[in-house]
């Protein structure tokens, strides 16, 4: 059973990079066929999918916040990393990491970090 813990710092001041850590136990970022995602809520509103790693090391973006994004994983920790720059109070939501696994398509997710983006 793959088990994800979101962590990183609960606020960030206007204009800066917000940066979150994935951790990933009961299995390995480099497993075939996971897809490692970030995505977000906004208070009171449906989920935005933000980006993902894959199992191979390759990365895609929303096409929303492609500028702002970039994800990268550290192999060693079985970790995956969200940074988004430059952002704005609009940034403030909760943030979510998720694997998916393709072909058995089993999802799952971490619990959830708040993110408030406030000076």
């Amino acid at each position: 059973q793959v088990q994800l813990q979101e962590s990183g710092p609960g606020l960030v001041k206007p204009s800066q990079t917000l940066s979150l850590t994935c951790t990933v136990s009961g299995g390995s970022t480099t497993t075939k066929y996971y897809y490692w995602s970030w995505i977000r809520q906004p208070p009171g509103k449906g989920l935005e999918w933000i980006g993902y790693i894959s199992y191979s090391g390759a990365t895609y973006y929303s096409s929303s916040l492609k500028s702002r994004t970039s994800i990268s994983r550290d192999v060693d920790k079985n970790q995956f990393t969200l940074q988004l720059s430059s952002v704005t109070p609009e940034d403030t939501d909760v943030y979510y990491c998720a694997a998916l696994r393709v072909g058995t398509w089993d999802v799952y997710w971490g619990q959830g970090t708040q993110v408030t983006v406030s000076s």
